[in-house]
């Protein structure tokens, strides 16, 4: 099917990666990772700021998940939302590799920069539509799966933590099989109810900035 303004969610979605890989600007944390660079006070760091992510993300997809009860929408935003969940457990395992626990997760004081990201998805879940939402985790998929795979090999290999310990990577770097379809579903079901793809494209344009400041941010001195 095609939107009410003649634009399918697969061409939509080919847009919206064009536009994002032309303002790629690389990310220089990973890169300090894999050459074994990165002070491991960084990775208190990440671990703290990714607590914070991913606790208000399944907060979002819950509250999204009863916005738009309706198939394909309501199930798959409340796929996500056990998707964050079952992530917030394996966070824990990395910390702990890292000598934290629980307290020491909610005492970390979060940055405004690495922060931007999951406050911009808060906003989206109270007030966005299912397409902005959808488009901006169906668009930028890809490259957050690549990052999160990097990033356990480097955890791995040049700071010798335990594969359990880089199972929080590991489970963004290979997302469930028909994610991303399912993604797609929902925008296209946004945009035959009539969402705005203008808004959907420009939705995906920001997570992705916002996603880029967040690494950008914990490179960020070093």
């Amino acid at each position: 099917m095609v939107g009410m303004d003649g634009r399918s969610a697969v061409d939509l979605a080919a847009r919206a990666r064009a536009e994002i890989a032309a303002e790629a600007t690389g990310n220089r944390f990973l890169e300090l990772l894999e050459a074994g660079e990165a002070p491991r006070e960084r990775l208190h760091r990440l671990a703290g700021e990714e607590w914070r992510i991913v606790d208000s993300d399944r907060r979002g997809f819950a509250l999204l998940a009863s916005r738009f009860a309706a198939p394909p929408a309501g199930d798959w935003f409340l796929g996500m939302a056990q998707g964050e969940t079952a992530a917030f457990g394996l966070l824990a395992d990395f910390a702990a590799a890292l000598g934290w626990d629980e307290q020491d997760l909610r005492a970390y004081r979060p940055r405004p920069a690495a922060q931007a990201y999951p406050n911009y998805l808060a906003r989206l879940a109270w007030q966005g539509t299912r397409a902005e939402v959808a488009l901006g985790m169906a668009a930028n998929l890809a490259e957050w799966g690549e990052y999160c795979g990097r990033a356990a090999v480097a955890l791995r290999d040049r700071y010798d933590l335990p594969e359990p310990a880089v199972a929080f990577f590991r489970f963004f770097a290979e997302p469930p099989p028909g994610l991303e379809e399912q993604a797609l579903a929902v925008v296209q079901a946004g945009l035959d109810a009539g969402d705005d793809p203008a808004d959907a494209l420009h939705a995906a344009r920001m997570l992705h900035a916002y996603e880029t400041a967040f690494w950008a941010d914990l490179a960020d001195g070093l």
